[in-house]
């Protein structure tokens, strides 16, 4: 089977990501890569950050003392491999080391917050930019991006319900760009907003179908879209860094039993060094299902 189209072509690798038979996956939100080429997957298991290598083998988990299933939302990798792990029931973010050692904990485990727009009140996701700056989308109790500083001091928030520039129905996702612009999916508006550093609005990707995360590729200029309508997107990005043509994208109307089409809906998406696509599906029950699309 194949998937996309011209230069962003795939094959399914069937069967990608052993588990133990007594271990079940539930819902996979995350998935990143990190520079050694392990993959990382978050998911609403009983063991909710694994590592695999590349072929799908299982080598680890991590954080099983302080992670806990079905609370997995957004992952992350920096450019020292440090990995963002954000939990949306407990209102809080776990960064690990390289090594997988827990460095810092944004939030109190199991406390909302109790001031609307005050961090967290069940957090997305996290992406940091080049001058280590840490940014979390605070989007299913509140409306807001939140922007720390390395060290975990927040400095500032911008959001606020609607539909206009500037404000979020679920503030779904965050990432930040090689210009560290703040891309942020707006998932029940269908669109992505991009804001400076600052929190300024910069202008808006309209015409996704619930956009849930959005990735760019370090090695072409490419931004993918996982979305949530049973829909996966490429579009190249133009000379000044935002969404231009479309490349490649396959999409089910209706759900689909084939597998690599979707039953229910892309939310983590990411790729490796050679260009491989990795993408965890939800909205299957208590299931959740891991692709890998071998780029040709």
């Amino acid at each position: 089977m194949r998937f996309g189209s011209g230069n962003y072509t795939y094959a399914l690798v069937d069967g990608w990501g052993t588990v133990p038979a007594n271990w079940t996956w539930g819902w996979i939100v995350g998935v990143a890569v990190d520079a050694q080429d392990r993959v990382f997957v978050a998911s609403r298991s009983q063991h909710p950050l694994a590592v695999f290598d590349t072929e799908g083998n299982l080598l680890e988990t991590w954080g099983d003392d302080v992670l806990f299933a079905n609370q997995a939302h957004g992952l992350f990798i920096d450019s020292a491999d440090n990995v963002y792990f954000t939990d949306a029931v407990n209102h809080c973010l776990f960064k690990f080391d390289r090594m997988g050692a827990l460095v810092m904990t944004l939030g109190t485990p199991g406390q909302a917050a109790t001031v609307d727009g005050a961090p967290f009140s069940r957090p997305t996701d996290a992406a940091v930019a080049s001058t280590g700056e840490l940014y979390v989308s605070d989007g299913y109790g509140n409306a807001r991006v939140h922007k720390y500083s390395a060290d975990g001091q927040l400095l500032l928030s911008w959001g606020e319900r609607g539909d206009g520039p500037g404000q979020f129905s679920i503030s779904h996702s965050v990432r930040v760009d090689d210009q560290d612009r703040v891309w942020i999916c707006d998932r029940e508006n269908n669109r992505v907003q991009i804001f400076d550093s600052n929190g300024e609005f910069l202008r808006a990707w309209n015409g996704l179908l619930r956009p849930n995360t959005i990735h760019f590729d370090p090695h072409e200029p490419v931004v993918y879209v996982a979305e949530l309508g049973r829909r996966l997107s490429l579009f190249a990005l133009d000379d000044e860094g935002y969404p231009g043509p479309l490349l490649a994208q396959w999409a089910d109307p209706a759900p689909s039993e084939t597998p690599g089409f979707w039953r229910g809906g892309p939310h983590g998406i990411c790729t490796d060094r050679a260009g491989n696509l990795y993408v965890g599906e939800v909205e299957l029950g208590v299931e959740g299902r891991m692709w890998k699309y071998q780029r040709n």
